[in-house]
């Protein structure tokens, strides 16, 4: 009994021990450091010592040292703000749901003056407007460099690349990749339309479409297809925009194709015909899924199971550039779109079609490029063509609870949000970054810091993941630390 009494004080007091101070590591050859215990990744072991952080194999420590921090591991799952256990992974455009939100918790709820800790930063990721996926120990993205558009495959704990995959074909990005953990394919489509599925592992190709070429794909303006793949159980769901094929559905492992939807014929007279520059969304309505993109003509709703088209919306398409995806909650839709001729709808969908709740003018809201996030039933995200005012509407009504009208903002230019622990995450054109609370009551910043060497059309979308914050800026991936240290 006393042996026992004793290793129940000890692990008591090793516990309060894990909790509030850092730890003496040993490694196999006597070297000590001392450092917090951040994660472990299969072998690998990150330790934090003073504001950076280390990746390096378990093995290294001693055995005892090896099973402290197993147990730590153990101890510590990443958690949601509902507590349930969540991956630290962003597989897909948007994150793991598409909807722009982290579920991460334990994030600083306040920047320091000069932002927050950087990291490490890499370069020769090439220019585009492509933003990042990570899943376990790998950073995926897409750039153009050399006259060469290619994926790539980068470290996660230090952003050395680890493989290059030239797509053949070129063309240059605009859209994020995508990744499938059952065939651990990674996805990624070029601005001309150059759709492939190449090995994770690495980079090697498995297949690849043409928009164009085998679809007769047609965007509706000269930007070029910025779409991320929606991966979607055995479907990869893309938007040719053709006439005969707005949107397709293809086997993810093989690239054959399953179903294609046309285009209706009374899409209506708003807008311009072929694709828009959204991702597909997915909305369920009466027990059936449906797929949702914005194209040329506005939003389009079809099918999930055979891409019959179902209903459309075209009153807030303009004729340049429908660009935001739309964003989804129940039986309840917001779609906006920028330029003079946009505007923005909130729309309640049902088993016979979509119905308006709401109408907005361009003048009176709208979102030009950067996308919305929803958080508690409110949609927030960047009001004005070329202008990103954060505002917050409620989602069930229509009504705007709060808008910000403020002249130094609005020449920031466009913001791109994410949301994570009660944070909206701004990150306007001219490489403002800026911490925003996610509240109903009125806009609260809550710090900001210059992305370096990013000023000018600054539209990757951040990424949260791991307590970390990533910025791509076209040649540059940065990465910072937003762990809260209380």
């Amino acid at each position: 009994m006393k042996l026992f009494a004793f290793l129940f004080t000890l692990l008591f007091l090793s516990n309060l021990w894990m909790k509030s101070a850092p730890r003496i590591w040993t490694d196999v050859q006597g070297r000590r450091v001392t450092g917090d215990f951040e994660t472990i990744r299969g072998d690998i072991i990150v330790l934090r010592v003073g504001t950076q952080s280390y990746a390096f194999p378990l093995s290294r420590l001693t055995a005892a040292d090896q099973l402290f921090a197993r147990s730590l591991a153990s101890k510590n799952p990443s958690e949601s703000r509902d507590g349930k256990r969540q991956t630290t992974d962003w597989p897909r455009w948007r994150g793991p749901h598409g909807d722009g939100v982290s579920r991460e918790a334990g994030l600083l709820a306040q920047w320091p003056e000069n932002g927050p800790d950087l990291l490490w930063s890499t370069n020769n990721l090439g220019k585009g407007y492509s933003s990042i996926i990570i899943v376990g120990d790998r950073i995926f993205t897409l750039g153009e460099a050399g006259g060469a558009t290619s994926l790539y495959a980068l470290d996660r704990l230090t952003g050395r690349k680890t493989w290059e995959s030239p797509i053949r074909g070129g063309g240059g990005v605009n859209g994020t990749p995508a990744y499938d953990k059952e065939f651990s394919l990674v996805y990624g489509l070029t601005k001309n339309g150059n759709l492939v599925g190449v090995r994770a592992s690495d980079g090697k190709l498995v297949w690849q479409k043409n928009f164009e070429r085998d679809f007769g794909g047609k965007m509706m303006s000269g930007w070029g297809y910025s779409e991320s793949p929606l991966l979607d159980g055995p479907w990869l769901i893309c938007s040719p925009g053709a006439p005969s094929a707005a949107i397709v559905a293809l086997d993810k492992k093989t690239g054959k194709e399953i179903w294609r939807t046309p285009f209706p014929r009374d899409m209506g007279k708003k807008g311009k015909d072929g694709a828009g520059y959204g991702s597909v969304s997915i909305i369920e309505i009466g027990g059936k899924k449906q797929y949702v993109q914005m194209t040329g003509r506005g939003v389009l709703a079809v099918d999930a199971g055979s891409g019959r088209p179902l209903w459309h919306y075209n009153k807030i398409a303009n004729g340049t550039a429908n660009i935001p995806s739309v964003i989804v909650d129940d039986d309840h839709i917001f779609a906006s779109t920028g330029y003079g001729d946009g505007g923005s709808a909130l729309l309640r969908i049902t088993t016979s079609g979509a119905r308006e709740i709401k109408y907005y003018s361009a003048g009176e809201l709208q979102n030009h490029h950067g996308g919305m996030v929803l958080l508690d039933g409110h949609v927030y995200g960047g009001h004005g063509h070329n202008m990103g005012e954060p505002f917050c509407l409620d989602m069930k009504t229509g009504r705007i609870t709060w808008k910000v009208n403020d002249n130094n903002i609005r020449k920031m230019g466009s913001a791109a949000v994410t949301c994570a622990d009660g944070h909206l995450y701004f990150r306007y054109q001219n490489g403002m970054m800026k911490l925003v609370e996610a509240n109903t009551r009125g806009y609260m910043e809550k710090g900001s810091f210059q992305i370096p060497n990013d000023r000018k059309n600054s539209w990757q979308h951040p990424v949260v993941a791991g307590g970390k914050l990533y910025l791509r800026a076209q040649n540059i991936l940065y990465c910072y630390d937003i762990k809260s240290k209380g």
